[in-house]
């Protein structure tokens, strides 16, 4: 909870257990409640308890225990320990006391009958955060429970996710009556009351006899025209009562405090206008875009969120012309979509670019011989990938087409700079491609292709069989590949970092899809997977197999981004998911066309 505003960290330790979002709008009603109830005393020496040492330090206290450093003023300065004496600035030492297991608690007994269903709950909410936090401070014990359910099942004595859920589950038709309270004291307390006992409900709460001793805090909603608001008066023992009044957040917000507030934020889904259904995407080379191949052969460049509250960029959609078909496709990082298509005999290039101090037009011809120009992938294969990076002031493209084969677009057509490219992407503003071993009959193992002032530059990466897959990493990674993941054997994978090669075996069946490092791997490198099922996505790591999150129906196609913490999937249906691993939500969604 590192981005809470300071005015809220004393509860960091109780809102931590929701999701932001849903920490910042209980927050403030957290802080005013707080204020209201005040702080719980804890015991003086006065109310017993068994001497254990010292903890801490006071100004007042026989002079047995002033400090020894007091002691020198009476010896050194007369005058300045008398003046200390009488202005009681001497500091003693101050006992500690130890108290039986129990000897003081914090009760809280909710109300969950009809009085208070609704948006009354949510100040119930922000109670128990109070209260909690309140009796950890004072070092008192806490427990709290709901008085319409038996005594027999136990009071609660944590405000976790699962004791939350359960509360919210507790729904009850039957209003509070005062053989509920009288049962619960019963149970709980040895005493006629509790050390620091609450009610929280309605004001009938105050009719009952049982009540008497039991501070309470009765919540009601405000009928006013305009933005809701609830009122809550806390009436403690002995004391005026102070009655507070907040807005209530949006509605939306409201729903998902009484009905889940643990769920995580979640994008809600967008239909794109026109073009069918998606067949198939990719990563644009920086990790920063999604492309997608549509039905009626359009090509589409959707930036993706960073999160799901962010608004949703506009989709870029180019149409191919008559007769042509998708080669491969890509995001310049200045802007703008490039694709590449073919007819026959021509490779065409769709997208200015940068020549020097001028941009070529679009739809630039390339004439190439049959065999020397990219494939158009098969009508059940994704379109390659397109990458364009700049060197002395002039854009350059490489597109790698589904054989494997590197092209670099040039001004006198399409020439082949390498052959078994498992692997194409840009790390650290630099172009970087994977060679499988056989690509070239002059050199064993697996490469690291780097290209720089025109040339290739070849760095040998060790044994495996080709594929890989580059990782989203600032600081960790091989120092020119970046974090890079290599198979070496079936279902057994190495992943390169700084100084050293990590080894991590997958489950049998399932498949990679990318390598990343975050909070669930604890900071080692891990290997997201789509298991056998189809369905289930998980992170391998040296520490583990962690759950990731599920499909809603059978993935066709998962792929993960190297530029940003993010991996997607499309389903038989033609759904489009984009889940971001460090919120651990979905950040995009696209639904899938009906009667497509």
């Amino acid at each position: 909870m590192s981005h809470l505003p300071p005015a809220l960290r004393p509860w960091a330790a109780q809102l931590a257990i929701f999701p932001e979002e849903v920490a910042l709008s209980l927050g403030p009603h957290v802080a005013r409640l707080s204020a209201a109830i005040g702080a719980l005393r804890p015991r003086g020496e006065t109310r017993g308890g068994e001497p254990q040492g010292y903890d801490g330090l006071t100004r007042r206290g026989p002079y047995e225990r002033l400090l020894l450093t007091e002691w020198l003023f009476a010896l050194e300065a007369p005058d300045e320990f008398i003046r200390r004496a009488a202005f009681g600035e001497q500091a003693f030492l101050q006992r500690a006391f130890t108290e039986p297991q129990g000897a003081r608690r914090t009760l809280v007994l909710l109300d969950a009958g009809p009085d208070q269903l609704g948006t009354p709950r949510i100040a119930h909410l922000a109670l128990l955060i109070v209260l909690a936090r309140r009796a950890a401070a004072a070092g008192a014990g806490f427990a709290w429970g709901v008085l319409q359910t038996s005594p027999d099942r136990g009071a609660f004595s944590e405000v976790t996710p699962a004791t939350i859920q359960s509360w919210l589950e507790a729904r009850s038709a039957q209003p509070a009556q005062a053989e509920h309270v009288a049962r619960w004291r019963e149970a709980l307390t040895p005493g006629p009351a509790p050390d620091d006992g609450w009610l929280v409900g309605s004001a009938r709460l105050a009719r009952f006899p049982e009540a008497a001793g039991l501070s309470r805090v009765e919540v009601s909603e405000e009928v006013a025209p305009g933005t809701p608001r609830l009122s809550v008066t806390v009436a403690r023992a002995a004391r005026l009562p102070t009655t507070v009044v907040f807005e209530l957040p949006s509605q939306e917000t409201c729903v998902r405090l009484l009905r889940n507030p643990f769920a995580a934020h979640t994008a809600a889904p967008v239909r794109l206008a026109g073009g069918g259904r998606i067949l198939s995407f990719h990563f644009s080379a920086d990790g920063t875009r999604l492309l997608f191949f549509r039905a009626d052969g359009s090509v589409a460049a959707q930036p993706v969120p960073h999160s799901a509250r962010a608004t949703l960029p506009r989709v870029r959609r180019f149409a191919l012309p008559a007769g042509h078909r998708v080669v491969a496709a890509g995001w310049r990082r200045n802007g703008g979509m490039l694709v590449l298509s073919r007819d026959d005999r021509t490779l065409w290039i769709h997208g200015a670019l940068k020549a020097g101090s001028a941009r070529k037009p679009q739809g630039i011809p390339y004439v190439g011989y049959e065999g020397l120009l990219p494939d158009a992938p098969a009508a059940n294969q994704p379109p390659g990938s397109v990458l364009v990076y700049t060197e002395e002031d002039r854009e350059r493209v490489l597109a790698r087409d589904n054989e494997g084969r590197l092209f670099l677009i040039n001004p006198h057509g399409p020439a082949v700079l390498a052959q078994g490219v498992s692997a194409l992407a840009e790390v650290r503003r630099q172009p970087v491609f994977v060679m499988a071993p056989g690509s070239d009959p002059s050199r064993e193992g697996v490469w690291l292709g780097v290209m720089e002032h025109h040339q290739q530059r070849h760095i040998p990466l060790g044994p495996g069989s080709g594929e890989a897959y580059f990782g989203c990493s600032d600081a960790l990674g091989h120092p020119e590949a970046g974090l890079l993941a290599l198979r070496l054997r079936p279902f057994c994978w190495e992943v390169l970092l700084a100084r050293e090669r990590v080894e991590i075996s997958i489950p049998v069946g399932s498949q990679v899809l990318g390598v990343a490092i975050t909070q669930a791997t604890r900071g080692r490198p891990g290997l997201l997977v789509l298991e056998s099922d189809k369905r289930s996505f998980r992170l391998v790591s040296p520490s583990g197999v962690q759950d990731v999150t599920r499909a809603t129906e059978d993935v066709v196609q998962a792929a993960a981004s190297h530029g940003m913490g993010l991996f997607a999937w499309l389903t038989v249906k033609g759904e489009m998911v984009v889940w971001n691993l460090y919120e651990e939500a979905v950040v995009f969604r696209a639904a899938p066309e009906v009667g497509r």
